[in-house]
């Protein structure tokens, strides 16, 4: 996947998130789990994209 392909979903993903912590009224309980869980997908999504997810699946202990 190209660098530039996951800075954009990266940039995207930021802004969204911004607007959504700064302009939608909510708890911010409800805001902080919000936060952990798009975070916790971008995490994911970037070791599937590089390719280190997959690698770790192979690992025997």
């Amino acid at each position: 996947m190209p660098i530039l392909n996951v800075l954009i979903v990266l940039i995207v993903v930021g802004v969204l998130l911004w607007l959504v912590n700064t302009y939608i009224p909510m708890d911010s309980k409800i805001k902080n789990i919000l936060n952990i869980v798009v975070v916790i997908g971008l995490v994911i999504w970037l070791l599937q994209a590089f390719g280190l997810l997959d690698s770790l699946r192979n690992m025997r202990i």
